[in-house]
């Protein structure tokens, strides 16, 4: 599958907030609001487009891919570089996300030189830290919001 990296508009970004996933994925689910629309278009949200430019997921760069319970915490005290994925609901657990996520991966590297990228992960789902652990990165610690545990990854460092 051929994927190209675009900035988040407007359009994306309804699409995106309408999406819906299956329980126990449903926890990743939007709601539309104009304040949801405006932050995925004002901060470093970028989308992820197959060969016909069909929308098949998106990403964010910085202080948007935290959980904010995280900071108390001390989750996000290292600089390095936060990173959260979404895949469309119809195309997640059918092999694609191996692809779907190197290829963000490479994109981020490819800005960032020798950054050290760290994600954040609701710790139930078991088939993203799979990914993740397929794709390099490491468990560094967990913490709790609103009776959510979460853990953060990292890849890029020493362990």
């Amino acid at each position: 599958m051929k994927l190209s990296i675009q900035k988040m508009t407007e359009k994306y970004a309804v699409e995106i907030l309408c999406w819906k996933y299956e329980k126990p994925y449903d926890f990743y689910n939007h709601v539309l609001t104009s304040d949801a629309i405006l932050e995925l278009v004002t901060n470093k949200y970028f989308v992820v487009l197959d060969e016909y430019n069909q929308l098949v997921g998106y990403f964010c760069i910085g202080k948007s891919a935290q959980v904010p319970a995280g900071v108390q915490y001390g989750a996000y005290k290292e600089d390095f570089i936060d990173v959260g994925i979404g895949m469309k609901p119809e195309f997640t657990g059918k092999g694609m996300g191996s692809e779907f996520f190197a290829q963000i991966l490479e994109f981020i590297e490819a800005q960032n030189k020798n950054g050290a990228i760290r994600l954040t992960v609701a710790t139930f789902n078991e088939r993203a830290i799979n990914l993740y652990e397929k794709l390099g990165f490491v468990k560094k610690m967990t913490f709790e919001r609103r009776k959510m545990d979460f853990i953060t990854m990292v890849r890029g460092i020493e362990s």
